[in-house]
Formats: structure tokens, sequence, C-alpha cells
């Protein structure tokens, strides 16, 4: 029977084999960026090779998978070299030799040392590094076996065209493999047997006879170090056992690695495939010590049910390390049950849905090994028993695991900070009312994440989930206190300010100099300012024609009266197109202010009956242009009414206002009522058409409150609007007429018809 961490493991396995398989074939030798709701960073204890089997929504943590296949181990070997030519080929030359596309110059060396006949490669190095040097010309010949292997070993296949048929070619000269075991008998010198003793391994696992690397290891693994090149060695072991389906002994290799070689702890992590419990029960009997054991407890662990596994290690060995990243992916886990939205839920239902979705199983592990202070890291254990306690309701518990750990966790940025972040998260987890004395215990570490962090973060940190949580848990605390205003600065809800009453509490709330210190800081953060209330009511008291009112507003708009229209707010073309009047010649540019004095200044010609039909036409192309339709969208869009291409971006007061062109209809009304000619008239009676056809669109399909994408097509286009009837029967001699027919293809088609 298949187990539930087992049908994980094979769908995340059978998914990355088809990413890279070019890159990782048999999973020997060999981010998507990632973000959750957490405040406990893993990274703060638990060392760097852990990192990739953190807790992630990708296979592997900060990475999504391996992409170290080639580079893994450069920097270990070019290291490792380097000590042994002793400085005799410097470090950029070393690098090219080791990873760069060097297979040409060391073949034609290697000639050169067989032949000793001087080529342009070897005039050109000898310039460089000593040829006759025995050291430098042993790395060289050993390179140039190690290059003709590379070849077979570095294939790449194109995973977005996949093909199970196309088989990658084998190293197929088996007495070419025996030379390398003769040099690797022959030679003295400890480094290059070494090096040829897993040479050998590598190619053997890259030819037709693979068995033959186990053979060859099991007679010769005795004498070589347990180094890098041994754990390399061995997970080839263990991809061509999992080949041979030989899966228990497979994954027991991998444990191994896993265990012994940091570096690997990807590959070993992802190669680890149990296909049925019975393979996992075998690996565990194969393995002879506690390191095995917990070992294989720690990579399932990895898959699924870190409590077992941490259960398990600490049976075997307290002061594991494989343990503690185990921890951190338990406790990740557990946040990741947390309904971190609280809705419309009080504070107190907040806190009894977070207890109840905690483990407690997962509370008494932790604090049972918190308390045996047996682990390698128990300030560790203390700090997520207290988290755990916190998430519990046990706050006076967590405050007793914080101080335990912060007596001697060792005083990193990382470890100082998580730990004040917990603690912040306890406290303020503490308050069921707010008042002057319980604000006071929170102040200072509300200003610290707000302010400070952002300004300096620190490298892995997590803190961006107590920044919304503390914001959400305070609106929760006003809103249950009945302080609106307050309850809006810590939670912004968009319809807020569609409410004239709450707007101008807030606008009250923003003006007054006598704030307590929460209050600052709540206004501080709060992404409104008084000068986007000023704007969005100079807008809304536009929108009713009220100018007068917002002239006043707009110039309490601080910088805001100053922005720019793209186009000009005053043209009336016969084609909308506000790109186009964006790209426009303009004489003059307009700002929002000098946009709304204009407007003054045409409203009192009218008033005065000075040139009525003008006036009122540049009135309505104003009105008409501040509209969705028209070239001044960028007036009504702010950080309160919010902005967007299309009209069901807005919520629905704010729909409603920027499709409403009755007020520019009403100007070309008055306008045609004082029109002089048919020239003016028809002009008139066009633009009142685009208005009727505005109020068409906005009753067909802006006022259903759906997207345009569930709107269903009745194969109307447009209808004769009244005034299209007007302009055909009444002004079909004008210049107009013929402009419209010329740039109007819906009246071009109606007068065809």
């Amino acid at each position: 029977m298949i187990q539930p961490f087992l049908k994980k493991l094979l769908i995340a396995s059978s998914a990355l084999t088809l990413l890279i398989y070019g890159t990782i074939y048999a999973c020997a030798d060999g981010d998507w960026g990632w973000s959750f709701d957490s405040n406990f960073t893993p990274e703060t204890f638990v060392d760097k090779s852990y990192s990739p089997l953190f807790l992630s929504s990708d296979f592997f943590y900060g990475i999504g998978h391996d992409t170290e296949q080639v580079t893994r181990f450069n920097n270990e070997n070019i290291k490792d070299w380097s000590t042994y030519l002793e400085g005799k080929i410097n470090e950029k030359d070393l690098t090219f030799f080791l990873t760069d596309s060097s297979s040409a110059d060391v073949a034609n060396l290697n000639v050169y040392f067989k032949k000793g006949k001087p080529s342009k490669t070897s005039e050109k190095w000898n310039k460089k590094i000593k040829l006759d040097d025995s050291k430098t010309k042993s790395f060289l010949l050993f390179l140039n076996d190690a290059q003709t292997v590379e070849t077979y070993s570095t294939q790449h296949f194109d995973s977005w065209n996949y093909d199970e048929t196309v088989k990658k070619e084998v190293l197929s000269d088996l007495k070419w493999i025996k030379t390398l075991e003769q040099k690797h008998n022959d030679t003295k010198d400890s480094f290059l047997k070494n090096r040829y003793w897993f040479l050998v391994i590598k190619a053997y696992f890259y030819s037709a006879q693979q068995a033959n690397a186990i053979t060859y290891f099991n007679q010769t693994e005795k004498s070589e170090p347990k180094n890098t090149l041994y754990y390399r060695a061995l997970s080839y072991l263990a991809g061509i056992e999992y080949k041979q389906k030989q899966y228990a002994k497979s994954n027991y290799l991998y444990s191994i690695v896993f265990d012994k070689c940091p570096t690997m702890r990807v590959v070993t992590a992802y190669c680890f495939r149990p296909q049925q419990e019975k393979d996992w029960k075998q690996s565990l009997a194969m393995a002879k010590t506690d390191d095995e054991k917990a070992a294989l407890w720690a990579i399932r662990g990895y898959y699924n049910d870190e409590e077992k596994a941490i259960a398990e290690i600490y049976k075997l060995q307290p002061k594991n390390p494989h343990i503690d990243y185990l921890l951190t992916r338990l406790i990740n886990n557990q946040e990741n049950k947390i309904d971190h939205s609280f809705k419309d839920k009080t504070v107190l239902q907040n806190k009894k849905t977070t207890k109840d979705s905690i483990h407690k199983s997962t509370i008494n592990l932790v604090n049972k090994i918190a308390q045996s202070n047996k682990t390698a890291q128990p300030y560790l254990w203390n700090v997520a028993a207290g988290y755990l306690e916190t998430l519990n309701g046990n706050f006076k518990q967590a405050d007793k695991n914080f101080n335990e750990a912060e007596n001697k966790m060792p005083k990193t940025p990382l470890a100082i900070n998580q730990i004040r972040l917990l603690r912040f998260v306890n406290n303020l987890s503490k308050i069921d009312q707010l008042n002057p004395e319980n604000e006071k215990t929170i102040l200072a570490d509300l200003s610290w994440l707000y302010f400070e962090l952002p300004k300096n973060p620190i490298e892995n940190f997590r803190y961006e989930n107590a920044t919304a949580w503390s914001q959400n848990y305070l609106a929760a605390l006003y809103r249950s206190q009945k302080n609106g205003v307050m309850t809006e600065i810590f939670n912004r809800e968009t319809n807020f300010y569609d409410n004239e009453k709450q707007l101008l509490e807030m606008k009250a709330f923003l003006s007054k100099t006598n704030k307590t210190e929460i209050e600052k800081i709540g206004a501080s953060i709060y992404s409104v300012k008084l000068a986007d209330i000023n704007y969005f009511q100079a807008v809304k008291a536009t929108f009713e024609n009220k100018i007068p009112e917002a002239i006043a507003f707009m110039k309490q708009s601080e910088k805001l009266q100053n922005t720019v229209f793209y186009g000009n707010p005053f043209l009336g073309n016969i084609k909308d197109c506000h790109d186009c009047d964006h790209q426009a010649l303009q004489k003059k540019k307009y700002t929002m202010l000098d946009f709304l004095m204009t407007i003054q200044k045409l409203q009192d010609n009218v008033a005065k009956q000075t040139d009525v039909y003008t006036n009122s036409g540049i009135l309505g192309n104003a009105f008409y242009n501040i509209s969705h339709f028209g070239n001044g969208r960028l007036f009504y869009e702010g950080n309160i009414a919010g902005s967007g291409s299309t009209p069901d971006f807005f919520r629905d007061p704010i729909r409603d206002m920027i499709t409403n062109c009755s007020l520019a209809k009403a100007y070309y009304e008055k306008a045609f009522a004082s029109a002089k000619n048919d020239e003016q008239r028809a002009k008139t009676q066009y633009m009142i058409a685009k208005c009727e056809r505005n109020d068409y669109y906005n009753k067909k399909y802006y006022s259903l409150n759906i997207s345009s994408w569930d709107i269903q097509d009745d194969k109307t286009n447009f209808i004769a609007w009244q005034n299209f009837k007007n302009i055909k029967a009444k002004y079909s001699k004008t210049k107009y007429y013929k402009e419209i027919i010329n740039e109007c293809g819906y009246f071009r088609t109606y007068v065809q018809k």
C-alpha cells in the first residue's frame, strides 16, 4: 500500500524529473520566489545547507528546483586543485581549465605531452604555466580523462520536447575505463589516486555496464577517504540501485549522503523515492547506526509528517541537527493552518479559531523537547514552544519560553529580531480591549515593525505577516469598541469614503493635532492622507457641478492640484480617442486646478449670456472628457476613487459617477439652443448623440455590474439614436455632416442603411 507521504513524493518527483531530466539524470551527482503567512523565520538558527528543504510551495525553498547540477562542486574543486598545485596555476587560469570551455586546449596539451611536439596551444600555455612541472602535467592529463567522461554526464535534452524514446549516449569503451582503473592503481599520489577512483565510478555510471561501478566501489572504498568525492560516488551507486529497482537500497544510500554531505542535500532529498511502504521499512532495517536511522527519518519528514520524524529522531539522537530543520517545517506548517484574515470575527473569535487550528500533539511534542534541554539548540525549541503557546492562548507560558531562549541564544541580528517579533505577537495577543495602559506595551514594537524594519530590512527575516496581522488585530479591537475611524486606519475598506459622515470623521481625525501615540502611528501608516480626501471631495463636487466647492477642496489637495492632464480636457472631437488627444499638440497644459478655474470662468460667461453657444459647448466637452468616455480620466482617478481601464474596475458609486454623461449632455443641449447656424446645430446634435450612445452602453453593460468577459453578445453594436436621425434629416448639407461620415463608422453605417 502506498502511504500518503509516498503519494506526495512520487507526484512531485515525476514532475521534476520531466523538468530537469537532462541534467539530474538518474538522480546522481549532479524561485519562483516564495513567501507565506509566517512569523517564524527558519534561517534564524538552522544551518544554510538545509535552506532548500525549508517549507515551500515549490519543491525547494528559495530556488524552486535544483539549479546547480553542473556547478555545485565548482568552488570546492577549484580550491582542492589550487591547494594540490601549490599556486603553480593562478586562480583565473585554473577556473578556466576546470569550469570553462577548455576541452580543446586540454586535448591539445595532452597530445603535446604524448608526442613532445610543440604547438600553438603548448606555446601559449608555456608562457603562463610550467608545463614540465610534474603536478601541472598530472593535473592536465587527469583533466583530459575527466573531460572525456564529462561529455557523457552533461548531455542535455529539451525539457519542453521531452521524448522518452530518445536514449542518452553511453560510454561504451570499457577498456578505456580499465585504463582509468590502472591509473588509480599506479599513482602514488594520494590526491590523484582519490580523483581517479571517483572518475572510474563516474565513468562506469555513464557506461553500458553500470553494475561495474558497484563492484568497483565495494572492492576499493575502504581505502578511500570519506570526503565529498566519496559521497558523490555513493550517490552514483544509489542512482544505479534505483534504476535496478532496488528502491530500499537506493534510498538507504541517499540518506547516508544526505547526512554526511550537506552540499548534496538538495539532490538526495529529490532522489529519495520509496515506491511502497515496504521499501521504507526495508531501508530503515538496513540502517546500522543511529546516525543512519536519523538521516532516513530526516528525509521522510521532508515529504510529510514532520511530527513523527521529529519524535523518532529525538528518541535516537536529541542533538542531531536534522531535528532542527524539521522543527521549522513543523512550525511553518502549523502557521499555514491559521486563518489570518479576521474577516468579520472579533478578536476573541479569531483567537479561538487560531487555537483550534493548532494541533495539540504538536504543542505537546515541542514543549516536551524544549523542556528536556537535550537538543543541540535548546533556545530554538524554546522559541518554537513559546510561539505555539502564543497561538494556543497561553501567553504567560510563552513569556517564560522566550525568556529561557533569550538567555542562551546567540545574539545574531536575525535571532534578536526573531525573538522580539514573537514577543510582540504574544503581547498584542494578550489585549482584548485597548486602553492607555496596555497600549504602552506595544507602541515601541509597532514603530519598529511599521517604520524601522521596512527601512532597514534584515536578510531572510519574516516580519510582513506580523505587520498585516497586527493591523487586522488592532482594527478588530477598534471595531469592537465602535471606533470606526481607527478601524479604518488599521484596516482600510474601499467603500469607507462613500459614506459622507465617515469621510468627515476621518477628515477631522487626520486634521487634529493632539493625537495619541497610537493614533500618530496609525495616521502615519494609513495610505490615505488629508490631501487625498480633499481631492476626492473636489472630484465629487465637480461631477455634481458644484464648482466653487470643488475649487476650495482642490486648493487643499496639496500637490495633487498640480497634476497635469495628459490631453486638452476642453477638446470636443468626433471620435473618442484619448491616446490621440494625449499625443496631439497642446498650446496649454492644464492642471487640475486650472481646469476647475477655467470651468468657473466659462460658467460665469454663460450666466452673463456671453457667447452662450461657445461657452456651453466647451463646458459640455469638459464634463464629457472627465467621464470614462473622455480624454481626462486622470481627473477622477485617485487613492480613494481608484483607477482602472474599464468601469467595472470601480465600486458602484464611482462607476455610476464616471459613466454618467448627463451634465455634459445638458451643456450640449444649452449650446444647441443657442446655436446660430446649421454647422453649430449639427455639431451639438452629434455631441448629444455621443452622450446618448454612452447612456445606451451604461444601461446595456456597465449598470449590470458584471465583468466585460461575461457579457452576452446580442449582435447589436449600436442603435439609431434620436440625434443621429436629426442630423441625417436636417443637417446633411453641412460640412460637419461630411466630417462625421468620414470619422464615425457608426454614423456612416446608419446613413448607408
